[in-house]
């Protein structure tokens, strides 16, 4: 159990760290476009990297797969779908 909440709150950790540089690179990728402002790409791109990372890291193994696969899914997987959500957010907000 200690084990378990101690990878966690390090998996938490590389995420938020993550997360914030996923919301300085939105800001490279969509310069003018921010609809929610530059503390909301941030807050956005940390909590969707910690939620997308922690049950990436608990998830994976249930599902049978290995390390590798899960380390990849954390660090590989996480960016990307933060990223997807940022654009998501700017698609919707344009067309409102």
């Amino acid at each position: 159990m200690a084990i378990e909440l101690q990878q966690a709150l390090i998996i938490v950790g590389i995420e938020i760290v993550i997360g914030l540089v996923i919301g300085f690179i939105a800001g490279l990728i969509w310069k003018e476009n921010r609809p929610i402002g530059v503390k909301g790409d941030y807050a956005v791109a940390i909590g969707s990297s910690v939620i997308f990372g922690v049950l990436t890291w608990f998830i994976l193994p249930a599902l049978g797969f290995g390390q590798t696969f899960r380390l990849l899914g954390v660090f590989g997987d996480v960016p990307f779908l933060s990223l997807a959500i940022l654009w998501l957010i700017r698609y919707l907000n344009k067309n409102k």
